[in-house]
This record gives structure tokens, sequence and C-alpha cells, in this order.
């Protein structure tokens, strides 16, 4: 597991070596994003969803901490996935 991984993104031939940083990159196969909010919106999701794009990686984890209860705040976001 890697920690605040650093995440590069390239727009027309500029390549920003720290585009963003990902919380949690575990094995390079599941982004997991950390938030300690009263309310996810849906744009917390939709940058998971740019992480998991720009990385190639398929799943991600949405844990907010901010919820009574954890498991009402975990979301799982797919790469790949058409949304509803």
């Amino acid at each position: 597991m890697e920690e605040e991984v650093p995440l590069p993104v390239v727009w027309d031939d500029v390549k920003m070596e720290v585009g963003f940083r990902v919380d949690l990159f575990v094995e390079r196969k599941l982004i997991v994003e950390l938030k300690s909010i009263e309310k996810v919106a849906p744009v917390h999701k939709k940058t998971l969803l740019t992480y998991l794009r720009l990385s190639d990686c398929r799943l991600g984890l949405l844990i907010n901490f901010g919820e009574e209860l954890i498991k009402n705040g975990t979301s799982r976001v797919v790469n790949g996935l058409k949304e509803k």
C-alpha cells in the first residue's frame, strides 16, 4: 500500500508530474480516497473516477469518516461502468 501517490497529468504535450495525489493506492489495483466531511457530494465521486481513469485503475473506494456509521460513509466507484 502506498500513501499520497502523485498522479501525473498530460495535456497537449504538457506533462505535470503531480497533477493529483491519491490518498491510498493498494497494490496499484485499488484507489482509496479518504474524507472527513458532513456529506459526500457528487463531485467527490467524480474526482475519484478521474483518479481511476488517469491511473488506468478499475476500482475505487470513497470513505467518509464524517458519517455516524462507517458503512454509511463508504461508496464503491468502478471505472468503466455506465452511470445511472
